[in-house]
């Protein structure tokens, strides 16, 4: 169980190995979709085309946008590149470091569909049997072309009378057959080259952009989860101080009106309602969460944090980081009794 919880939490902390890890779970996917995908031709000559081209590359652009919705970082890339610039100026180099780490993980898929599908032949040969040149196929010289037309048509399907047990068939469905797999064969080396020398010319350069990048695309994702976080727990507190102040009205509205239970509680004091407070206090520095109190400030803070993000400096002034959050409620000191109505 400890092995397991620290592999949670490496690939909790860490968006690029959660990324990579769902990169190779659509992968696998793909493979097995493949797979176990039936392929049924529908040898017209007028479809043909459109199903095998259609079967080629629909897959991938579904995959492709899948690839993009699992990914965290589209929504973040997005976000950093749509917002209002406020106090920190945008960097396009950031942006498009994250883009292109985005669509390098969401291309992962397509292109397992596509080299499966060329290496595999079968949509290759449906889409493009009756684009075949007859000349180069001795077997077509006594046919008209139109007899031509109905037999290319014909050859994804080796069941059919029309072209069952044909030398003919065999030499075109083998052609197209070379030709996918030469193609896939071809697009595979490419990649990998293409891989290897990204891969090994890297540190020939000066890596301190690169770094930089990294390092700052790294901080909005986290930045961002750090904020949600923030916001969660400050909602959890603040509903607890809610329902906190909702019974200790009720109690104060219960003792006017002498709903009391018996007559020894008429001439004893109710219990106060104290708030905890080791939760958000405690010296950890989340006293300042207490401060936002009532509905206007947690939408005022939510707006100022959208459209005008502190600087990324911690020695700027104070008024650029919590500008704008005119109405401070004053801190609520540890033991604060709630014996009093208090409207949120």
């Amino acid at each position: 169980m400890d092995k397991f919880r620290m592999l949670f939490q490496y690939f909790q902390s860490s968006s690029e190995s959660v990324m990579n890890g769902i990169c190779l779970l659509l992968a696998a996917a793909t493979v097995k979709l493949y797979s176990s995908f039936d392929f049924n031709c529908p040898c017209l000559a007028r479809y043909n085309a459109l199903y095998g081209l259609g079967l080629l590359l629909t897959p991938p652009l579904a995959l492709f946008l899948c690839g993009l919705l699992a990914n965290r970082q589209t929504v973040v890339m997005v976000e950093e590149w749509r917002r209002p610039a406020g106090h920190r100026k945008k960097d396009p180099g950031i942006i498009r470091y994250m883009c292109s780490s985005v669509l390098q993980r969401a291309l992962a898929a397509p292109l397992v569909w596509i080299l499966l599908a060329l290496l595999d032949g079968k949509c290759f040969v449906c889409a493009f049997s009756s684009s075949v040149d007859p000349e180069k196929f001795l077997d077509f010289a006594n046919m008209t072309p139109s007899q031509v037309q109905l037999f290319l048509a014909k050859v994804p399907c080796k069941e059919d009378a029309l072209v069952r047990d044909s030398p003919a068939r065999k030499a075109v469905s083998r052609y197209l057959r070379c030709l996918s797999q030469a193609m896939g064969w071809s697009i595979t080396l490419l990649l990998i080259v293409v891989a290897f020398l990204a891969r090994c010319l890297r540190p020939c350069f000066d890596q301190t952009i690169f770094l930089q990048r990294r390092y700052w695309s790294n901080y909005v994702d986290l930045e961002q989860k750090l904020f949600d976080e923030t916001c969660c727990e400050h909602a959890r507190d603040f509903a607890h101080r809610c329902v906190l102040h909702f019974f200790a009205s009720m109690q104060n509205e219960m003792q006017a009106r002498g709903l009391q239970r018996g007559k020894a509680g008429r001439g004893a004091e109710a219990p106060e309602i104290s708030e905890p407070t080791e939760g958000m206090d405690g010296g950890s520095g989340k006293a300042y969460l207490r401060t936002v109190s009532s509905q206007e400030q947690v939408n005022h803070l939510l707006s100022t944090w959208y459209s005008s993000k502190p600087p990324l400096d911690l020695a700027a002034s104070p008024r650029l980081w919590g500008r704008g959050l005119s109405h401070r409620a004053p801190t609520i000191a540890q033991g604060t009794k709630l014996s009093q109505r208090t409207d949120v």
